[in-house]
């Protein structure tokens, strides 16, 4: 198989899981709030539906941040090599590997450790641009681009 697409199906698989934790938490949050009924506590009912609704919300907001990134992963295109460093690139420096696609965390490919980071990263935003045989400086250190794929 391709690295690339190594890569991309590393990162799909995370981010598909993702989404669907984030929405069975949803659903299970929704079918609390169904079977509940009203009970004589008064307050404390009200108290309990008010925090599965916050919690809701905060699974409704991860799932749109989810989304959002698998729309991105969509946008990676796999085919398309260029000499300078952006969605999509395979990046290998003199400190590590990298693919900027969605950050979905380290997988290998023949032995080889590879990170996959989002460009909005503190990483991803350094490498945009730069070619092979470029030094940048990540947390004061020179790396140097050895490669982009």
């Amino acid at each position: 198989m391709d690295p690339k697409q190594h890569l991309y199906n590393f990162c799909n698989a995370f981010i598909t899981e993702r989404i669907n934790r984030i929405e069975k938490g949803i659903t299970a949050l929704q079918e609390s709030l169904r079977s509940e009924t009203k009970s004589s506590a008064g307050d404390k009912h009200e108290t309990g539906r008010a925090m599965v609704q916050l919690e809701r919300e905060k699974l409704g907001t991860q799932l749109a941040e989810a989304e959002k990134q698998k729309q991105l992963l969509l946008k990676v295109p796999l085919h398309k090599n260029t000499n300078s460093i952006g969605l999509g690139s395979w990046v290998h420096t003199s400190k590590g590997n990298y693919f900027l696609a969605i950050s979905a965390g380290e997988t290998h490919i023949s032995g080889t450790g590879t990170y996959c980071i989002s460009l909005a990263t503190p990483i991803g935003k350094i490498l945009l641009g730069s070619t092979k045989g470029d030094t940048v400086v990540i947390n004061g250190r020179n790396i140097q681009v050895l490669e982009v794929f």
